[in-house]
């Protein structure tokens, strides 16, 4: 079984995701990094050089390669991702793929992205207000792609282990 991991920036797609790959001994794959390695550029360049158009070409290409790809694996999509090309319906579309939203509020993202914001270029230079503003705002647009996702598990009073033991009951 392919598990798919997707929501918003910092809802821990990527670290819930390679605990989950360890536990169930698959390989673990986020999509941004995979990318970047296949087109040997940061995301950053990529949109910088390329622009967003192309990285989302390019992200639903490899998104679908790695859907049709045999065995299992665990893998972490992109904030954007699920929004763009019909992604949702790619991956829906799977029968051995399973998706699911990890469902974060508003105040955890910030929380996070507050501490994490030297490696977010997105948001390094929002105070909280605006950060808080532009996390409510993606949110609400975003949502409409999050929520078609298989299964959701909200995150934000949950330990790491708690919801890798949450995920892996969905078997």
């Amino acid at each position: 079984m392919k598990i798919v991991l997707l929501g918003y920036m910092a809802s821990g797609k990527s670290t819930i995701g390679r605990i989950l790959a360890e536990k169930t001994q698959t390989p673990f794959i986020d999509l941004d990094e995979y990318i970047e390695e296949k087109e040997r550029k940061t995301v950053s360049e990529i949109f910088e050089q390329k622009g967003e158009i192309y990285f989302r070409k390019q992200e639903h290409v490899y998104l679908k390669n790695l859907l049709e790809k045999e065995g299992d694996f665990v893998l972490s999509l992109g904030g954007g991702t699920p929004c763009y090309a019909r992604n949702m319906e790619v991956l829906l579309s799977f029968n051995n793929a399973k998706s699911v939203y990890l469902k974060t509020s508003i105040h955890t993202i910030v929380n996070r992205l507050t501490n994490e914001k030297s490696q977010r270029p997105l948001v390094a230079r929002l105070n909280k207000e605006e950060l808080t503003e532009f996390v409510a705002k993606h949110l609400f647009e975003r949502s409409y792609y999050y929520n078609q996702a298989q299964y959701k598990i909200t995150i934000d009073d949950k330990n790491k282990d708690e919801i890798v033991e949450d995920l892996l009951s969905l078997s």
